[in-house]
């Protein structure tokens, strides 16, 4: 009996937690901070109390015709700050795409005009060439292993000069011809620069572009692989080619989107305004990349969200059509950007401080 009841196993007590099973605990954190770690929640929450302030500040805001108005002015900056956003994610920058937009309108206006052809052939001609810049971009970023900062600096510079001279030297003027009595002009005005009625305001179009857009880059970032590899060259371009992400495909092709963009946008101002002033776009590449900081984008790449920029773009729109609303002088409008940008930019960080803290 003895032997028999040495033989049988010792009940061992069931072991202690080991450090993975603890940290796996302390991982799961509450909804909120989770909620809060999202790059767009804490320029949600300054969009919502700049709209609330214009709202009590400027009563004419709460029309329906001006809230189109914002949402219109808010729409032109945020078609441009989405790609743009897509980019800094990707660790680059565009300092072009302001001056992109007015050489994509002169190249579809002058070419259709002094041409004599339909619209559209100036306007498949000026895609192609922003695309073309795009790629440029990309390519002398990539190979050269130089700062996109640098690179786009100096294609910022190259366009806006020859915007200027090309435009004087085919026009004898700084804008273009007015184009609204040419063939298909009134086809590519309903696509780029119409308005609808909705319960009696005029909506324009480029509004219903803006939430499109927005949605297809949301969709892209965050359920396929294109938007994996985007975070991955953003956060570490060395790490993603030593797993196989195609980091110069991936580079480009952000940059060509951008290209896209300031297409899209030149053609809204070219059919908006049947003309293009060639001086045009200084500055506006600024407000642009200051849409996608305050929406939550890092200067050092690889976090964001597009949805971010929406709200950013908002609240420039806002505040850019509340003042006049609100009848104040529209000279402090770069002042109030700049307040905007350092306070979205430290709410973003104490946002993310907070939710990251165990």
């Amino acid at each position: 009996m003895m032997s028999a009841q040495q033989a049988e196993p010792a009940v061992s007590a069931p072991p202690d937690p080991g450090p993975a099973q603890f940290e796996g605990r302390r991982v799961r954190r509450p909804l909120t901070l989770r909620l809060l770690a999202r790059p767009e929640v804490g320029v949600f929450l300054g969009a919502a109390a700049v709209f609330v302030f214009f709202l009590i500040a400027a009563p004419p805001v709460r029309s329906g015709a001006s809230m189109a108005t914002v949402l219109y002015q808010s729409s032109t900056i945020g078609i441009m700050a989405l790609p743009v956003a897509l980019l800094m994610i990707g660790g680059e920058f565009d300092l072009s795409s302001g001056v992109a937009v007015i050489a994509s309108a002169l190249t579809a206006s002058m070419l259709s005009y002094q041409l004599t052809m339909n619209v559209w052939v100036g306007v498949t001609v000026a895609l192609v060439a922003s695309l073309a810049i795009g790629a440029f971009n990309g390519w002398m970023t990539v190979r050269t292993g130089l700062p996109s900062f640098l690179v786009t600096l100096g294609t910022f510079l190259i366009l806006q000069g020859v915007n200027l001279a090309v435009t004087k030297l085919v026009t004898d003027n700084v804008a273009t011809d007015d184009i609204s009595t040419m063939d298909g002009f009134g086809q590519a005005k309903k696509i780029f620069a119409s308005s609808f009625d909705v319960g009696g305001v005029q909506v324009k179009i480029t509004i219903v572009w803006w939430l499109v857009f927005a949605a297809l880059a949301t969709w892209v970032l965050l359920r396929t692989r294109y938007g994996n590899w985007i975070f991955a060259v953003g956060g570490d371009r060395n790490s993603a080619r030593a797993v196989g992400v195609p980091v110069t495909f991936t580079k480009i092709t952000l940059f060509m989107a951008v290209g896209f963009g300031a297409w899209f946008v030149g053609m809204h101002q070219l059919f908006s305004f049947n003309t293009v002033q060639s001086g045009e776009g200084v500055g506006q590449e600024l407000i642009y990349i200051a849409a996608a900081v305050i929406g939550g984008c890092l200067l050092t790449g690889g976090y964001g969200s597009a949805i971010g920029p929406v709200f950013g773009a908002f609240m420039f729109g806002m505040v850019n059509q509340g003042i006049v609303y609100a009848g104040w002088n529209p000279d402090w409008f770069k002042a109030f950007l700049g307040v905007m940008l350092l306070g979205a930019t430290l709410v973003n960080l104490l946002v993310r401080r907070t939710a990251t803290r165990r």
